[in-house]
């Protein structure tokens, strides 16, 4: 797979979970220019995907993928997700962690709710677990099956909200937000990040920058 453009700093990427959600932003990453590792409780099942993708394309244990990248994104399904933390939790200090999963629930109603406690946002839940890492929200309340899609025919026209507080974090999630061929709409910290969960204002919600904007009541 041939660059379409080069990142003004090319970045190595872990992807824990190389699924509907790992999978296109991947390939996104790589056409940009970036190198990836996919990771997996079974990695020997990705290396035919991972062929057809290139030289910076590799397949690794979760751990291995951690230990490969600077950023990893997480994309695991989110009832695995506390375990894999607890188990890496000490080899991504240091790293950038962009959080992609969703503690999706359904509510009697046939609502989509979060299951996580009331007021507590993923963001805010996956920080508590990381406190040596840099933790940003992104990729969560776009439909997974349109990112592949929207990011390549429709490259930056459609937004992507992220959260985070960290200066460093909120730098790399919009430059790979930017990079996937969205544009990024930053919420706010991760305890302002409840729009982007299950039962969130913009959970499945699909806009332009300025819809977003707009849907969440921020100016400009």
């Amino acid at each position: 797979m041939a660059p379409t453009t080069g990142p003004a700093r090319p970045m190595t990427i872990g992807i824990l979970g190389a699924g509907n959600i790992g999978r296109p932003l991947g390939r996104h990453w790589l056409a940009a220019g970036h190198t990836v590792t996919f990771g997996s409780r079974d990695p020997g099942r990705l290396v035919p995907f991972v062929e057809l993708l290139g030289d910076r394309a590799h397949a690794a244990t979760y751990a291995g993928a951690v230990e490969a990248s600077d950023v990893v994104l997480l994309s695991v399904p989110h009832p695995a997700l506390g375990g894999l933390l607890e188990q890496l939790a000490g080899r991504l200090a240091g790293k950038t962690v962009i959080d992609a999963t969703s503690p999706i629930g359904v509510s009697e109603e046939g609502l989509f709710v979060s299951q996580l406690r009331p007021g507590t946002t993923q963001g805010s839940w996956t920080a508590e677990r990381l406190p040596h890492s840099s933790v940003a929200r992104a990729f969560t309340h776009f439909p997974d099956e349109l990112l592949w899609s929207r990011g390549t025919q429709q490259r930056h026209f459609w937004g992507m909200g992220i959260a985070s507080g960290d200066p460093q974090a909120r730098r790399v999630a919009e430059a790979l937000v930017h990079d996937a061929g969205f544009v990024p709409v930053h919420l706010g910290g991760l305890e302002e990040s409840a729009a982007v969960d299950p039962g969130g204002r913009l959970f499945g919600y699909v806009s332009t920058a300025a819809g977003l904007r707009a849907a969440v009541g921020l100016a400009g």
